[in-house]
């Protein structure tokens, strides 16, 4: 099931009902309904995966209680970790590593074939294993204690609104919101509707429609002026960004409805002013993740210039591994990693840590402006490895984006469509869950209004796009 889809649109409010007005009080019944609603809807998807989930949250469950209680703490720490590192490296991994391994054999001289394992990749397994692997990590070092109740652990590992594409959550922070009871809050709902709307907006209306010029593009580059070119790439980082901030959005705005608060995962990327600063506003859940399980743990910044510069590589690599067993991923990771590293060696990388872009203005400076400009820029050149199948084909994309460069481009018009939603999240930038600061209520209710009739007409695309990270 996807949020995008009319399944989606009866599903909801049914166990909406169910959770609030059959099962409110009674904290057990609730999480049994949220367990159950969760499995339905990670079923709907491919009913034979839920075995895999459910081996998944085992694992998460029991090594847990072995870190806490046996005498071999680390030992059932790393087997918890490699039990969900082995559903990973099967799952995802295992095709690419064996054609890599033929690759290589290949070059060396040596005839070999690759073996692979005719299996779908499941959805969301990058997201749920990682929540697992934390908690494993967190009970470790005793930032939590594990819980003996094997349902809420369950909702925990599986909580329908962020099991498929994040946010990639900390039983810290989750945890005790299911072990406690919830009371229905009108406020808490109201903002929770209207950052489902904001998301579906974002996904439907502006991803969808970016996407229809982005695919075009990308499937003949060689039709098209290098201007052309330049401006797609723009287009596909605000298709990426709409498509998974959408998700979230939606993700988060669910969660408010059952009296859940979950993690911000986008806090307005395009208003960064270095790279650093980018990659602390771009799907923060997984990068504060690899900062916290594994930058940190390998010393971080703090063990020298080399070897922080060894540890910026080692995070950047994984994560763009993480996006996909494919080395256009790898190879994007390493491009970011060597945009950050100059800010690391300048002692720049912490410049904007704490600060919004304009914070007490209106509008940016000119200095600001270029500076989000070219942000925007080298994340987006990075990317077209991101959406290539291959680095041929990126390096081809590049070769291409050379001819005609200052030529007039094709595809000018959703460029209106795209400096409106930056106008619009620019009045948001100070709060990203306060969507729509809009003073007056008959403002507000006309661009409500206005979202769901843009919706409507976009009907085309709903059941018919995934999100683009179900696919990570």
């Amino acid at each position: 099931m996807v949020f995008n889809s009319i399944e989606f649109l009866f599903f909801l409010p049914v166990v909406f009902i169910l959770y609030w007005f059959v099962s409110q009080r009674n904290l057990a019944i609730q999480n049994c309904l949220i367990l159950l609603a969760s499995y339905y809807f990670y079923a709907c998807w491919d009913w034979r995966f839920v075995f895999l989930l459910l081996a998944s949250t085992f694992i998460g469950f029991g090594f847990g209680l072995a870190i806490e209680y046996s005498r071999w703490k680390k030992l059932a720490l790393w087997g918890g970790l490699l039990c969900n590192i082995l559903l990973l490296g099967v799952f995802k991994y295992f095709n690419f590593f064996s054609q890599s391994a033929a690759d290589l054999i290949h070059a060396l001289g040596f005839k070999t074939s690759p073996y692979f394992i005719d299996i779908a990749l499941p959805v969301g397994i990058s997201f749920y294993t990682f929540h697992g692997m934390s908690y494993l990590i967190d009970v470790y070092n005793k930032k939590i204690t594990p819980t003996r109740n094997f349902i809420d652990y369950s909702v925990f590992a599986s909580f329908f609104p962020l099991l498929v594409a994040g946010p990639i959550e900390r039983a810290t922070h989750l945890l005790p919101q299911v072990q406690n009871k919830r009371t229905f809050d009108y406020t808490q709902a109201v903002a929770g509707t209207r950052l489902i709307l904001w998301g579906l907006f974002k996904k439907i209306v502006i991803a969808d429609t970016l996407a229809t010029v982005v695919d075009k593009v990308y499937l003949h580059p060689e039709y098209y002026s290098g201007s052309t070119l330049l401006l797609t790439t723009i287009y596909f980082s605000f298709q990426i960004y709409c498509d998974f901030s959408g998700y979230s959005d939606i993700a988060i705005g669910t969660g408010k409805l059952f009296g859940f608060e979950l993690l911000s995962n986008f806090r307005f990327p395009y208003f960064s002013r270095n790279i650093a600063e980018f990659w602390r506003r771009w799907h923060i859940s997984l990068s504060s993740w690899f900062r916290d399980y594994l930058y940190i743990p390998l010393g971080g910044s703090k063990v020298g210039k080399l070897k922080a510069i060894r540890n910026t590589f080692i995070i950047f690599l994984v994560s763009g591994l993480w996006h996909g067993a494919n080395w256009t991923f790898v190879l994007w990771g390493g491009i970011n990693a060597l945009l950050f590293i100059p800010l690391l060696l300048s002692n720049k990388n912490r410049k904007f840590a704490t600060s919004v872009v304009a914070e007490d203005r209106v509008w940016p400076t000119l200095k600001e402006v270029g500076q989000m400009v070219i942000t925007l820029l080298l994340v987006s050149l990075a990317r077209v490895f991101f959406r290539s199948p291959n680095i041929e084909t990126a390096t081809n994309y590049f070769g291409l984006m050379t001819h005609k460069l200052f030529t007039l481009p094709e595809f000018l018009s959703l460029l209106v469509f795209i400096l409106l939603f930056v106008v619009l999240e620019w009045t948001q930038r100070r709060d990203e869950r306060n969507v729509f600061q809009i003073e007056r209520p008959v403002y507000k209710q006309a661009l409500y209004l206005f979202m769901a009739v843009m919706i409507v007409f976009h009907h085309k695309y709903i059941d018919t796009t995934q999100f683009i990270y179900f696919q990570f």
